[in-house]
């Protein structure tokens, strides 16, 4: 009896898988496959083109400055300034020689650092420090320009006006444009990386906000080719950049300007994050 039980269930089964397999009917995935699949964030793709900033549930680690973290601008081309611009924290170039930093020594608050004996009067020579920071400048930036799998891929098609940003990665494959003012949200601790393949362009006017706590020192621009802030415009974040960084009359940045060519000031606010 025992027995004829037992396969009185198998024949029930098999009955039940072969239901199952059925092609002309729908397939449903059950209710913990759908609570697995719901478990995944949505792609950078869908992110970027519905422009909603998804969470990020692995944060991202912030980019190692080294010695490059000491200055707020550093340059391997020159530093010139349209008197008078205010700068507060280091300033550096190298190779260049020191006659390619054009800079009143009463427009910096801070160290201005040569790696010969010419340039500014208040300069101090520092070849071997030098060396090492634009070393580190360039490692940086091949750290954060190579970070892979992007939270967010082309979002705003290159134009990111009005936006709110996430903590994330953010990936542009061509130019990016802030034409209108941009908001980043987060915490103390969140760090945002922005890899733009081609110009950053700030508008005239306009300004990066933060909110929630986000810091300055852990925002990082990773540029490719020249960036550019309007008259009067105000950013906030650090700047790794492949050839120049030119700021229009009264543009202003809370955060670094480090460039692998030159950085141009027009009586310029620019202040070393805490």
């Amino acid at each position: 009896m025992k027995l004829k039980n037992v396969f009185s269930t198998v024949a029930v089964l098999a009955v039940v898988l072969l239901s199952s397999c059925d092609s002309n009917e729908e397939s449903y995935p059950s209710p913990n496959a759908a609570k697995s699949l719901s478990s995944f964030p949505l792609s950078a793709e869908i992110s970027a083109q519905s422009g909603i900033n998804s969470e990020v549930s692995n944060p991202i680690k912030e980019v190692n400055l080294g010695v490059a973290g000491n200055f707020v601008i550093l340059s391997k081309t020159g530093i010139t300034s349209v008197y008078k611009s205010t700068i507060t924290g280091d300033i550096g170039a190298s190779p260049i020689t020191g006659a390619a930093m054009v800079v009143n020594c009463g427009e910096v608050t801070g160290n201005v650092y040569s790696v010969d004996a010419a340039g500014p009067a208040c300069k101090t020579t520092s070849a071997t420090m030098l060396t090492s920071a634009i070393g580190d400048m360039q490692t940086a930036y091949t750290d954060a320009a190579g970070r892979s799998n992007p939270n967010f891929l082309n979002l705003g098609a290159g134009n990111i006006g009005g936006k709110t940003l996430t903590p994330g990665l953010y990936k542009w494959t061509s130019a990016l444009n802030i034409p209108t003012d941009i908001t980043i949200s987060g915490s103390s601790t969140d760090v945002f990386i922005f890899q733009v393949a081609g110009t950053l362009k700030m508008s005239s006017a306009v300004r990066v906000t933060l909110e929630g706590g986000v810091q300055a020192k852990n925002i990082f621009w990773v540029v490719s080719d020249a960036v550019t802030f309007g008259t009067t415009s105000h950013f906030e974040g650090n700047i790794l950049g492949m050839t120049g960084i030119n700021m229009q009359t009264g543009a202003t940045i809370n955060g670094r300007m480090l460039a692998q060519t030159a950085v141009t000031l027009q009586m310029n606010t620019v202040t070393k994050p805490q």
